[in-house]
């Protein structure tokens, strides 16, 4: 029997790492990306390009309109804080944090798996080289999975859902590593928050600046266009 598993898929380096992660373990997957009211649609088009490119066995994109409640530098009018180096980066928890992101995102993820009687789901979170959002540590995942048993019909027949977080304890340079050698075509990804009319990624948003670190770790170039 095939196995099978949801992939969450922004298009960026982690949930492009996650996803071939997921098929190295023979899942056969499905890639779930969102319209999320985000100020670029840049990595939409690199998660079409890596879910093309990787062969899922469909992909497909979910509009909501999180500018509506903004919040967040991502989906309001608010600038995007830019740094010099990681070490720049602040403690607290950024403005590039969109509040409840990942739970409204995970929470379709369980609705689809609900309907396509998948009980995988994959998400590129990590704890480690992050910019301190509240929904990418371990104990929120935990708590996830537990309540997901509790809030479906799948976890309450006794199918146990599970929420695959593969790169939660990698460095940035782990991650990059484990992609290159599972074949992973960098190139296609798209990370920035702040990208230029182009799509060319900033280079000193946080996020921009903790994925060059992932490639300046293991000794590789970027392989994508900087302004």
């Amino acid at each position: 029997m095939t196995k099978k598993a949801i992939i969450l898929l922004s298009g960026g380096l982690d949930s492009a790492t996650c996803l071939a992660i997921a098929k190295d373990m023979g899942f056969e997957c499905y890639a779930m990306s969102f319209r999320y009211g985000q100020r670029h649609t840049v990595e939409l088009d690199a998660a079409k390009k890596v879910a093309d490119a990787m062969g899922v066995k469909e992909h497909i994109v979910i509009d909501i309109n999180l500018g509506t409640i903004g919040g967040s530098a991502l989906t309001a009018d608010i600038e995007v804080p830019k740094h010099h180096k990681v070490e720049d980066m602040g403690k607290d928890i950024p403005i590039t944090y969109v509040p409840a992101r990942n739970t409204i995102f995970l929470s379709f993820a369980l609705a689809w798996g609900e309907v396509l009687h998948i009980k995988d789901i994959f998400i590129g979170v990590n704890a480690l080289d992050y910019s301190g959002y509240p929904d990418c540590r371990p104990e929120y995942i935990e708590s996830y999975e537990n309540m997901a048993n509790f809030a479906t019909k799948l976890g309450t027949e006794g199918e146990k859902i599970k929420i695959h977080t593969p790169l939660i304890s990698m460095t940035k340079g782990e991650i990059v590593k484990t992609g290159v050698e599972l074949g992973v075509d960098y190139s296609l990804t798209h990370t920035c928050y702040d990208p230029d009319e182009n799509g060319r990624s900033c280079g000193v948003c946080d996020s921009c600046l903790l994925r060059l670190k992932g490639f300046e770790e293991y000794g590789m170039r970027d392989p994508i266009d900087y302004m």
